[in-house]
């Protein structure tokens, strides 16, 4: 793929991503982005990631909106009945009516394969690192904004993965954001079949309502 054809289709992400939410989410984002919400998405890096990574591929308006959708479908499957791993103790009216703040860093292969390696005993760098707030649900619950935790992107890998599977960098970063949302409401993957097909079922159905193909494919 060249970067001329990578670059309409990062473009026909993009007029997918804000057609879903412009239509009927505006008063939404809204809330999200106005002076009382700046910290409901936190978007930092290593020193080594330069600003154009940044704009061209972590914009936080653009990342919003993929966090929004994840939390709505979740919220969705709430109301019919899921129970979050992490957050089970925490009443579903008060989650769904508290704003959640999300923090992501995205850092090198260096960085990224120290942390894989403390995290996980993994002595490589790997695509994204999920740590959940791991608050007790009696301090949670009397906090305004709901921390779910910390996501880390090794950019590097990212990059390397979607030219692996024939995707846009802007289409694999967007599934791994729902990915990393999803375990760190403690949806996990490595249990067993059943969880890897729950987890796999959220994912496509979330990228499918943003207009996204299913990545397992």
């Amino acid at each position: 793929m060249s970067p001329a054809e990578q670059n309409d289709i990062d473009n026909h992400l993009d007029e997918n991503i804000n057609s879903r939410f412009n239509n009927n989410n505006d008063e939404k984002l809204a809330a999200f982005n106005n002076d009382e919400n700046l910290a409901v998405l936190d978007i930092s890096a290593a020193d080594s990631i330069d600003d154009e990574i940044l704009e061209s591929f972590y914009n936080r308006e653009k990342l919003l909106k993929v966090m929004m959708a994840t939390l709505e479908h979740i919220d969705e499957r709430i109301n019919h009945g899921l129970t979050l791993p992490y957050f089970a103790d925490i009443d579903s009216e008060i989650w769904q009516e508290r704003t959640k703040a999300l923090d992501i860093y995205i850092t090198d292969t260096v960085e990224g394969q120290e942390l894989n390696l403390e995290a996980r005993g993994k002595d490589y760098a790997t695509n994204i690192l999920s740590y959940p707030s791991d608050l007790p649900a009696a301090i949670i619950g009397l906090m305004p904004t709901l921390p779910l935790g910390e996501l880390v992107i090794c950019h590097a890998v990212v990059v390397r993965e979607a030219t692996e599977q024939n995707k846009t960098v802007a289409q694999h970063i967007s599934h791994l954001l729902i990915h990393g949302i999803l375990h760190l409401l403690g949806f996990d993957h490595e249990l067993g079949q059943a969880e890897q097909d729950e987890m796999e079922s959220f994912e496509i159905a979330i990228l499918a309502e943003l207009g996204l193909p299913n990545p397992y494919l």
